[in-house]
C-alpha cells in the first residue's frame, strides 16, 4: 500500500523518531512557490534519506523554479536558522544520490530546454514518475 503522507504529517513522524526502512523509497513532489516550504521539504527529505530511504524528487510550477541555473532569489537566498537555501539542500541532496526532476511540461511551459536548468537536474518522464509514485514501497510527500 502506498503511503502518502502531508508536510505536517511528515514533520510529526520524523520529530517522533520514526524511523524509515532500508527499502523505502521517496517521492517528494514540490509545488509551493514559498520559500520556507520548498526549504522544509528539502530539510525533510534529506531527514529521510539519512534515515535509509531513496529520494525521488519532482519540482512542478513554482517548484521547478529551485531547479533553474537563474534561479529566483527566493531558491537561492540563506534561510535561518542555518542560512540553507532550496537550492542549496537540493545540491546537497543529488550529490547524496537523490534523483531529482522537473515535470514533463515545465520546460515546454516555460519555452526552455533542459539547458537552463542545473546540473544533474533532469526532466521526468510520465510514465516512469507514475511508476515511482505507485511502486508499493513507496511514499509521497507533496509540497
Amino acid at each position: 500500500m502506498m503511503k502518502r503522507l502531508t508536510l505536517a504529517t511528515a514533520a510529526l513522524a520524523l520529530s517522533a523518531g520514526a524511523v524509515m526502512a532500508d527499502d523505502d523509497r521517496l517521492v517528494t513532489v514540490v509545488t509551493s512557490d514559498n520559500a520556507q516550504t520548498q526549504l522544509m521539504a528539502m530539510v525533510l527529505s534529506a531527514q529521510a534519506v539519512e534515515q535509509g530511504a531513496s529520494l525521488h524528487m519532482l519540482l512542478c510550477g513554482p517548484g521547478g523554479d529551485i531547479a533553474l541555473r537563474d534561479a529566483p532569489e527566493s531558491a537561492t537566498a540563506p534561510q535561518p536558522p542555518r542560512d540553507a537555501s532550496p537550492q542549496g539542500m537540493m545540491m546537497m541532496l543529488m550529490e547524496a544520490g537523490a534523483t531529482v526532476e522537473v515535470c514533463a511540461i515545465y520546460l515546454p511551459g516555460m519555452g526552455a530546454d533542459e539547458t537552463v536548468l542545473i546540473d544533474g537536474v533532469g526532466v521526468a518522464q510520465p510514465p516512469a514518475m507514475a511508476g515511482a509514485m505507485l511502486d508499493d514501497d513507496a511514499i509521497v510527500w507533496s509540497f
